[in-house]
């Protein structure tokens, strides 16, 4: 059974320049997958040569998206979320996924790569 768990990072970016690139398939392919097509509210995500499915669920323009996976035998998804820090007005991405416990590390550090490409993507 997969957990779910929430990894926040720290974007010093507006959400204008930040939510094209998590919700649509031109920006997730800069960062999230090697290609990225969409059929009505279904995704494809290719990584090498593969695909994987998933259905956007939930969108609030410039605070978040959610997508569901259709592949799978249990019901997950992964999200992003922004906020706003009300002091700092920092920037902050928080993202949602269901893991393994065995696989908790790695799943973390595929995150931590892909946030890094992502704010590559961007400029930072």
């Amino acid at each position: 059974m997969k957990k779910k768990i929430e990894i926040e990072y720290t974007m010093n970016t507006s959400p204008r320049v930040l939510f094209p690139r998590l919700s649509t398939p031109g920006g997730l392919a800069e960062w999230f997958a090697e290609n990225v097509t969409i059929k009505g509210k279904q995704y494809t995500f290719v990584w090498n040569e593969t695909g994987q499915r998933a259905e956007q669920v939930v969108v609030r323009e410039n605070q978040m998206v959610r997508y569901e996976w259709l592949d799978e035998d249990e019901k997950t998804y992964f999200e992003f979320r922004l906020k706003t820090d009300e002091l700092t007005g920092d920037q902050a991405l928080i993202v949602t996924d269901f893991i393994n416990d065995e696989d908790k590390e790695d799943s973390i550090n595929l995150w931590d790569s892909q946030i890094s490409m992502l704010k590559h993507a961007i400029g930072l």
